[in-house]
């Protein structure tokens, strides 16, 4: 079994449509190798797909390397180690992560810049639940720990957004829901493509002549997701 750093929070029919592009998402990482799969849904939302064949642990690798993993409670977190979670929440205090446990990034860990955690969040278009890699530094009752941070590539990462035309992200729907979304609302010739962030989460690529929050005031009312652009 992988758990793979995606969560599924959604209920009823849009759950139902939201794994079953997951499980054909699973099949374009993994269906060439000679493996089976099913795919679930932990208590503290995140996926989960369980795998057996000749190549299991080859179809494992492959899926925690595409979707990033959470490691068993067990396993623990190793500090100095890079780890993937997913944004839950921010205050003044900095950001809190969920890696399978809560990991909290200081503000002044966070590296991106002035400003509040929520100036940052604004700035960069974050959304909740968004999969973010951090550098572990220990654990809290540890007084030789080292306050933990975003990683080097994720900084990396949203700045690079911040380098492009424009972006839109959005959180509690699927790619393919956003694309029609962006299709009905007659703003397909505004867009590049909607990049997969995660299962749920995805970034709007907008066109150099396209104002993204232009593009949110225009499909957001289409869409029963939290929206935010990068600006």
């Amino acid at each position: 079994m992988v758990v793979l750093a995606t969560k599924c929070y959604v209920e009823g029919d849009a759950r139902d449509r939201a794994l079953d592009g997951m499980n054909s998402l699973v099949a374009n990482d993994i269906g060439e190798l000679d493996v089976d799969w099913q795919v679930g849904v932990r208590d503290d939302d995140f996926v989960q797909v369980d795998v057996s064949g000749e190549d299991a642990e080859v179809a494992r690798n492959v899926l925690a390397e595409t979707w990033g993993e959470i490691v068993a409670h067990d396993d623990g977190l190793e500090a100095g180690e890079e780890y993937v979670g997913t944004l839950e929440s921010w205050d003044d205090d900095g950001f809190v992560l969920d890696a399978g446990v809560d990991v909290q990034i200081p503000a002044d860990e966070i590296g991106l810049g002035r400003g509040s955690p929520e100036q940052v969040v604004e700035r960069f278009g974050l959304v909740q639940h968004l999969s973010v890699r951090f550098v572990y530094g220990g654990d809290v009752g540890d007084p030789d720990a080292e306050p933990s941070r975003l990683s080097d590539a994720e900084r990396d990462r949203l700045y690079d957004w911040q380098r492009g035309d424009g972006r839109l992200n959005v959180n509690s729907a699927t790619r393919g829901e956003v694309r029609a979304t962006v299709n009905r609302a007659g703003h397909a010739q505004d867009i590049i493509t909607v990049e997969r962030l995660g299962l749920l989460e995805q970034s709007v690529v907008c066109t150099e002549d396209t104002d993204p929050p232009g593009l949110l005031a225009s499909i957001g009312s289409y869409l029963p997701a939290e929206m935010r652009c990068v600006v």
